[in-house]
């Protein structure tokens, strides 16, 4: 099953698909809530779901199906090459995690070996993963403050917009820092990026 809110994506996945003589394309969705109506009805052996949808993201999607049939092998697919959302993603059960920039290359090998099993990562996700494995992971507070910092705010508008007082978004700032080895905010900001942290 391929799962992805652009129907383009979806329709290049389903001809590289087609062009293997023992594979089949069963069903396709364009949202979250749609995948979990779908796996229901096809129950595929392997689902190709996207990380980033409107009504509930692929991660959230993959615990729904995963809470009722705990064995889909569902592969995340993400143009983000960042090791925060693929250590979220393996956390929820993911059996592997593609980026769309590989697929041509990489997409049915990471079924085949899916299917039969294998946790299935690109060699530059499993690097950004061991190069952070001791990192420490922002609170759901300091990744708020660092989106909004990221938005450009001030502390005091930060603080404003997440009912805090100045010096509470200065700690959290200063924590931020520290977890993330950043120089400044600024530096902050583009680590956090980098790895999926927070997103604009």
């Amino acid at each position: 099953m391929a799962v992805d809110d652009h129907a383009l994506m979806r329709s290049g996945i389903a001809s590289v698909i087609d062009a293997e003589p023992d594979m089949r394309l069963v069903a396709e969705a364009s949202t979250g809530l749609e995948a979990v109506a779908r796996f229901r009805q096809h129950q595929p052996d392997v689902t190709l779901m996207d990380l980033r949808m409107r009504d509930m993201d692929g991660i959230e999607a993959m615990t729904a199906i995963r809470r009722e049939f705990p064995q889909a092998r569902i592969v995340i697919l993400t143009t983000f090459p960042g090791d925060f959302q693929a250590v979220r993603a393996m956390k929820a059960g993911a059996c592997g995690y593609l980026l769309k920039g590989l697929m041509r290359t990489e997409l049915i090998e990471t079924i085949r070996g899916v299917h039969a099993g294998q946790l299935m990562v690109p060699a530059v996700i499993e690097a950004a993963i061991a190069e952070h494995a001791g990192s420490r992971t922002l609170s759901l507070r300091e990744t708020q403050v660092l989106r909004l910092v990221a938005l450009g705010h001030a502390n005091k508008e930060v603080a404003e917009s997440l009912s805090l007082t100045e010096e509470t978004v200065k700690v959290h700032m200063r924590t931020i820092l520290g977890k993330l080895s950043a120089k400044d905010r600024t530096h902050a900001v583009t680590i956090a990026l980098k790895r999926g942290i927070i997103e604009l």
